[in-house]
């Protein structure tokens, strides 16, 4: 039996779907057992689980052998969170915990990645048997917001010409799949990125996609933060995400290696494949 955690997030949910495509048995642990329905119609055992509730992880985790602890997305409270998942998975006897990391977790200077460093710290030490999956930047972070970089002509950063290593959480998911449904993965920490570009050749890509030029213009760090506050985003979360683009400008998110394509058996979906199943508004 395995558990998700987040199971109705993005992640989460892919994970659940393939896991139940290889006819594994699988709790989603959610927090909302309604939006759940799905993911129970599709064979997967729904358990209400909130990181916050200690005593709710305990019964999710439950009879499970296996957790896939997908990190919270709830920054500044991430370590909190993942440390009380980590403690519920040991007291449930669960046997092997895989979790969800940040690229060079442990030595990268990106304010989102101290979350995850703690964490990888306290799983190592909770004497669990883990598996770290530090997943590269999800390319649906730029192509979420694709119908408002092709109105506005213009992908806009504070990265530079900074090479970002990417991949759809699809490819991520199915990662965590193949270590959670093979052997010989305990103990070890796996640097996880697919195709490697700057955010210029990714604009480029767009223009290609969208039929009109779409430039990219590398923002001073204020200024960018300032955007993304104009945006809508708080103060908090602009400086985070902010903060990770001059991370990339330093080569913090670029991933080299083929950890990815081995997990996966294939090569990583690339962005021009990504693209070409994006339909066009």
């Amino acid at each position: 039996m395995i558990v998700v955690t987040g199971a109705t997030g993005h992640l989460g949910r892919h994970a659940v779907e393939q896991l139940l495509s290889k006819h594994q048995q699988v709790i989603a642990a959610v927090r909302n057992v309604e939006k759940a329905q799905p993911l129970a119609a599709a064979g997967a055992q729904v358990r209400f689980a909130d990181y916050d509730q200690p005593a709710s992880l305990e019964a999710a985790f439950a009879g499970a052998d296996a957790l896939l602890l997908i990190s919270s997305s709830e920054i500044g409270k991430r370590f909190p969170q993942h440390k009380a998942a980590i403690d519920a998975a040991k007291k449930a006897g669960v046997r092997h915990i895989v979790y969800t990391s940040a690229p060079r977790a442990t030595d990268s200077g990106i304010k989102l990645a101290k979350e995850h460093a703690e964490t990888e710290r306290h799983l190592i030490a909770s004497g669990v048997p883990y598996t770290i999956l530090r997943n590269g930047w999800y390319i649906e972070n730029y192509t979420g917001q694709l119908a408002n970089t092709v109105k506005l002509g213009t992908l806009y950063s504070a990265a530079g010409e900074g090479r970002v290593s990417v991949a759809p959480r699809a490819d991520y998911a199915a990662a965590a799949v193949a270590v959670l449904t093979s052997s010989g993965h305990e103990g070890k920490t796996y640097e996880l990125g697919g195709e490697s570009l700057t955010l210029g050749e990714l604009a480029a890509k767009f223009s290609a996609w969208a039929g009109k030029p779409i430039g990219y213009v590398s923002l001073p760090f204020a200024d960018f933060k300032g955007a993304l506050v104009g945006a809508g985003l708080p103060e908090a979360a602009a400086d985070i995400f902010a903060d990770a683009d001059l991370g990339l400008g330093r080569g913090e998110l670029l991933v080299e290696g083929h950890a990815l394509e081995t997990l996966l058996g294939r090569k990583p979906t690339t962005v021009d494949q990504v693209l070409a199943a994006t339909p066009r508004s």
